[in-house]
């Protein structure tokens, strides 16, 4: 995984430490690396943070976010218990601190870190969504909240198991409810997060890699198309719609007819509909409203001849 471009790294210097920030694919060496950054005093943050804000400093924005990368690093050991990748954790969270710098208000009394802090999670949770499973297990405000509380909860339920054994992987009744109190949700929310916390992602399709003599799932799912009951409906369809239609039109007078076909069935060679109500109207003599008339009792008409045929 490549470094991010950082804006303020064209304007500083080879051997300043801000400049020395090494590639996410030698982790260990970035980690170590952002850890030496200097920190920023309270008052060089705020005139940082008013450079930004007042003239769009390129500069100002860069060593903000350089100086709290580590805090970044540090969020994201939070999350390195769902199986990803900690560098693609910690991209996914610089993301979040860049949107953060942009937004920091120094007026507002609160030093970046807090504000950030936000920031950072809400772009990590978004990305452990996104790549947990191949399905979503949480898509709505109150399933983000709850799943990432959940799985906070039965680690400390686990730690406080007392036989010191291996505590079980479902929650008992008493800790349903204690996490349902605790999180203010139902108790019906809270089994069916659980159950897809238990649940296992299944390829469909079998690998490039698997044996060639083993049946993928999808081979034991039914084509719907292929159903009898789908390919007569199919069949009456087509029916209907070719010398069905035909002998609905057949029921109309000439007028109904005509009016029918220059509205719904005639196209023009350059792909346009048939003729308006007012052109039929001025053919007829008669009103756009007269029109209107017959043709909503002509395809009234025809739609109970289809009926009648299927």
């Amino acid at each position: 995984m490549n470094a991010m471009v950082l804006p303020s790294a064209a304007s500083l210097s080879p051997r300043d430490p801000w400049a020395m920030v090494p590639s996410l694919g030698n982790l260990d060496a970035y980690i170590s690396a952002v850890n030496r950054l200097p920190m920023l005093t309270a008052d060089e943050e705020v005139s940082l943070a008013q450079r930004l804000q007042q003239h769009s400093d390129l500069d100002a924005a860069g060593r903000l976010v350089l100086s709290h990368l580590r805090l970044v690093v540090s969020l994201s050991r939070q999350y390195v218990g769902y199986g990803l990748p900690q560098g693609d954790l910690i991209q996914e969270g610089n993301v979040g601190l860049m949107k953060a710098v942009k937004r920091f208000d120094p007026e507002q009394g609160v030093r970046l870190v807090s504000y950030a802090t936000h920031w950072i999670k809400a772009e990590i949770h978004e990305y452990v969504l996104k790549n947990w499973r191949m399905v979503k297990v949480a898509t709505t405000k109150a399933q983000r909240k709850l799943f990432f509380n959940l799985r906070s909860m039965k680690r400390q339920f686990k730690a406080e198991a007392a036989d010191g054994q291996t505590h079980r992987m479902s929650l008992s009744e008493a800790e349903i409810e204690t996490v349902a109190r605790e999180l203010n949700v139902a108790r019906e929310d809270i089994i069916e997060m659980e159950t897809r916390f238990a649940g296992g992602d299944v390829a469909l399709e079998a690998g490039s890699d698997d044996d060639d003599e083993a049946v993928a799932p999808i081979a034991y799912l039914a084509d719907e198309r292929q159903e009898p009951t789908r390919l007569l409906e199919a069949r009456r369809m087509d029916e209907l719609a070719g010398p069905g239609l035909l002998r609905a039109l057949d029921a109309l007078d000439a007028r109904s007819r005509r009016i029918v076909e220059e509205r719904w069935l005639h196209v023009n060679d350059d792909g346009s509909g048939g003729m308006t109500l007012h052109d039929l109207a001025a053919e007829y003599g008669v009103s756009a409203e007269r029109i209107r008339q017959i043709e909503v009792a002509a395809l009234k008409k025809m739609r109970s001849a289809l009926v009648a045929q299927a």
